[in-house]
């Protein structure tokens, strides 16, 4: 895999911060490939992947659903609470995403640039993969109202989602690029912008 002639923005940031958002203002705006780490993961537990079976004889039949797909839900209350079994997990998951990545720049035409949408591009060190690092930040009480709103959890499901990814202050610490985002959609796209042409 060759990235020195590419432009590979490693987009991240915490769960709910906006980096949908972006990511999808760059593919509409800029026509920039999108490589998305969650699509990835949910092509990795696909029904009758090995992941899945690997996961159902961990957890058991009850952690899919009548369809034979993953329960997320279900998956999400064990893991979140617990982090041997997130690391567990993403031992399994890791792996096979970015395999997919370094498929996916390989493919690239020279000299392209390319957006990887990694929420955990530093706890799964990924970051060899990117040649700078964006970070979407909002403040943690924005973050937890979001989620609350968007996914239909309740203050603590949410606090423990948060509190299970590295410290949002810490990603900015890492960052290339810190895209504030909270106050109007405006604002973040013209910051957007300007770390584009930088």
């Amino acid at each position: 895999m060759a990235i020195n002639n590419h432009r590979l923005i490693g987009l991240t940031g915490g769960i709910g911060t906006g980096k949908t958002t972006v990511s999808n203002y760059l593919a509409n705006s800029y026509k920039l490939p999108i490589f998305d780490a969650d699509l990835y993961a949910r092509e990795a537990v696909q029904p009758g992947s090995s992941i899945l079976n690997n996961i159902a004889e961990r957890y058991g039949a009850d952690i899919l659903a009548a369809s034979g797909a993953l329960n997320r839900q279900q998956l999400g209350n064990i893991i979140f609470n617990n982090p041997q079994e997130k690391y567990w997990l993403e031992q399994q998951i890791h792996p096979y995403v970015r395999d997919r990545f370094v498929d996916a720049i390989d493919k690239l035409p020279l000299n392209s640039t390319a957006v990887l949408v990694i929420p955990l591009l530093f706890e799964a060190n990924m970051t060899d993969l990117v040649t700078e690092i964006w970070v979407v930040f909002v403040d943690e009480q924005q973050q937890l109202n979001r989620l609350i709103e968007r996914d239909g959890l309740t203050l603590a499901q949410a606090k423990a989602r948060i509190n299970s990814q590295m410290p949002l202050q810490e990603k900015c610490n890492k960052a290339d690029v810190i895209l504030d985002n909270s106050s109007t959609l405006e604002a973040l796209l013209k910051q957007v912008d300007a770390a584009l042409k930088s």
